[in-house]
């Protein structure tokens, strides 16, 4: 078994507050996050949806490639790209879709097959178990020649 972690510190209330992201292994640290890069256009931090994005695309990338080693396909680049939205609802907030975009060159391997263990890697990540109550995860998966 694995447990990874992170900590956030804030200063201040509400939309004027901000946060510091932190991960034990200092890939974060002390890194910036409020109102505005959450729902403006503050490009000076991060937040919740855009570290959701990137660990999702780590996850299924690392899936899809364990995937195809599985199957016999050796993977010699993969790129991957999640979009996460978050939209109004009610009075807050919700995750309600997560697209993946994967191109990925794979020697040896047909169309066919790139695609099932793509949307196999999709469902099975480990990332996409947790965010299972995420409405729709989709996937477009481009095989590079």
């Amino acid at each position: 078994m694995s447990e990874k972690n992170a900590s956030v510190h804030w200063e201040g209330r509400g939309k004027e507050g901000v946060g510091k992201i932190s991960t034990d292994t200092e890939a974060l640290r002390s890194y910036p996050y409020g109102f505005g890069s959450r729902f403006g256009d503050d490009r000076s931090g991060t937040n919740p949806e855009e570290i959701l994005a990137a660990a999702h695309a780590a996850c299924f990338t690392m899936a899809f490639s364990f995937a195809c080693d599985e199957a016999g396909f050796a993977t010699t680049m993969v790129d991957t790209r999640a979009h996460v939205r978050l939209a109004k609802e009610g009075e807050g907030f919700r995750i309600d879709r997560i697209r993946l975009v994967l191109e990925a060159s794979v020697p040896g391997i047909d169309q066919a097959k790139f695609q099932e263990i793509a949307e196999g890697a999709k469902k099975n990540c480990p990332l996409s178990k947790a965010l299972a109550s995420v409405s729709e995860i989709t996937l477009e998966a481009k095989l590079r020649s």
